[in-house]
């Protein structure tokens, strides 16, 4: 088959009718639903982007198997130049959302590649799992299918484990194994695309190491979303059914949040990659570098996403004529630093990469741990700075509509701007809205708050990984250079 349209994507989506609840409402068909139809109406416009005749060299390659067409976000690269390649494709569709969708497909195809490449890992626990991820990848790849995954388990009481939750069928776990395969119960959260994607990978969330009990919690796998027993529980949506000039982001990008329950699933064992191995699970991204290979997706997405903001701002502030005022040049300013120094990040990243054991050009990680502890510090202030640049010209807003109707006139003459008329005024501000204020930009700030996790647990891991052992060198080097300890002072 190979790369997908838009429209091959959208009647996956309709012939494959899933459980999914909103707002008190039983969903089967996401297509036609409005809650769901513009992050549909999105993602069918990434996939349209592959057969863009201008960009085909750049969205595709043609598949080692089949010979067709496939996206460029499977590409395994074993050169650094495969890795500028991916990355191009990856830039393509994060300016496209402006960095708004946090899960488009590619985050889980270049995953997915990491574990292929890495099977030998996966058999370690059961060689049929090996095979099965291996095989799995070239089906995502050849289907050009859209993934989503859940890692967390819900939040009744951190202090403990999954199996010492008040009730151990909480969180979502192995009950059965049948000669047909793993049979789940319970929940996981938080599945971002989930109701519009067209499987979802579950895999561990890396907290189960020293847990007793954990080993009925520890599993890998992927499974359609049409899959009998799997619902999908959403937040209450963002997309208001609103226009494009009203709610600009949100009508477009809202990505939706799920919690998902799993009653009594039935997971075939050619769809399982590991089971019951907690050390494996708790390893499996580091080890397989998926989750470097992510993190470079992330960091695409996040330097669009920044340079979204400086854009933003800054012709806010030129449309309002504040430009000349240091207080605004310097918010700015701060803003192009947190831009250049996530482009510092993937450009280092991408210069400094190296083949893995697998035989697989990784990006290097430190520079994407950094950027990946970094951003989610500096968007919640890129929205601040947006939010103080705006003051109450981001409240003082009309609505198309009163644009259209009798206060058309009143608007026009109170809402003009230095550099622009009212009605593109109100369609830049509204815009800044959307992306700061209201609650698809509020969900946003939240979501790269947490993007990878707790950001105390994400510094630690930095922490642990980083090789501090040359800088320590160098300076028991320099202590020792020339200058011994006093006698008196234990130089005896």
């Amino acid at each position: 088959m190979g790369a997908r349209t838009g429209r091959q994507f959208v009647e996956d989506l309709r012939n494959a009718p899933r459980d999914v609840y909103i707002e008190g409402e039983h969903v089967r068909d996401v297509t036609r639903h409005p809650r769901f139809a513009g992050i549909v109406a999105s993602l069918a416009d990434l996939y349209d982007m592959q057969h863009d005749p201008a960009l085909a060299d750049e969205m595709t390659y043609v598949s080692p198997t089949s010979g067709e067409r496939v996206g460029m976000s499977f590409l395994m690269p074993h050169t650094v130049e495969d890795l500028v390649r991916r990355r191009r494709m990856m830039e393509r569709w994060a300016g496209y959302s402006f960095g708004m969708m946090g899960r488009s497909p590619d985050y889980l195809n270049a995953s997915f590649m990491a574990f292929a490449a890495a099977q030998s890992f996966f058999a370690q626990n059961d060689a049929r799992f090996g095979a099965n991820v291996a095989r799995y990848y070239e089906e995502v790849r050849e289907r050009d299918l859209c993934l989503t995954h859940t890692l967390i388990t819900p939040q009744v009481n951190r202090a403990v484990g999954p199996a010492q939750q008040p009730d151990p069928g909480i969180v979502a776990r192995i009950v059965e194994e049948t000669d047909a395969g793993l049979r789940i119960r319970g929940g996981r959260m938080l599945a971002t695309l989930g109701p519009v994607a067209d499987e979802i990978a579950v895999f561990p969330s890396t907290v189960l190491r020293g847990q007793p009990g954990a080993a009925d919690y520890a599993f890998a796998f992927s499974i359609p979303c049409a899959t009998p027993g799997l619902r999908f529980i959403c937040r209450e949506g963002f997309d208001l059914g609103r226009s494009r000039f009203d709610h600009p982001l949100a009508s477009r990008f809202e990505e939706m949040d799920a919690v998902v329950a799993f009653d009594d699933v039935l997971v075939p064992w050619e769809r399982v990659f590991l089971a019951r191995d907690v050390d494996l699970c708790n390893d499996v991204y580091g080890d397989t570098h998926a989750v470097v290979h992510m993190a470079h997706q992330v960091l695409v997405k996040n330097v669009a996403k920044a340079d979204f903001i400086l854009g933003l701002a800054s012709l806010m502030a030129e449309t309002i004529g504040i430009t000349q005022f240091q207080h605004v040049q310097e918010k700015i300013a701060e803003i192009i630093t947190y831009l250049e120094t996530m482009r510092a990040c993937l450009r280092a990243a991408e210069a400094d990469a190296s083949p893995d054991a697998y035989g697989v050009m990784c990006p290097a990680r430190a520079p994407l741990d950094v950027a990946r502890n970094l951003f989610p510090r500096f968007y919640p202030r890129m929205v601040e700075i947006i939010q103080l640049l705006g003051a109450s010209g981001l409240m003082a807003l009309p609505t198309e509509a009163d644009l259209r109707g009798e206060a058309g006139p009143d608007i026009e003459r109170y809402l003009q701007a230095r550099s622009a008329p009212a009605a593109e005024r109100v369609r830049l501000f509204r815009l800044a809205w959307d992306a700061a204020l209201s609650s698809f930009g509020a969900r946003q700030a939240l979501y790269e708050r947490f993007f990878f996790g707790d950001p105390v647990r994400m510094m630690s891991a930095l922490y642990s990984v980083y090789d501090k052992e040359p800088a320590m060198e160098r300076i028991r080097a320099f202590l020792e250079r020339g200058a011994p300890l006093p006698v008196d002072a234990g130089g005896h």
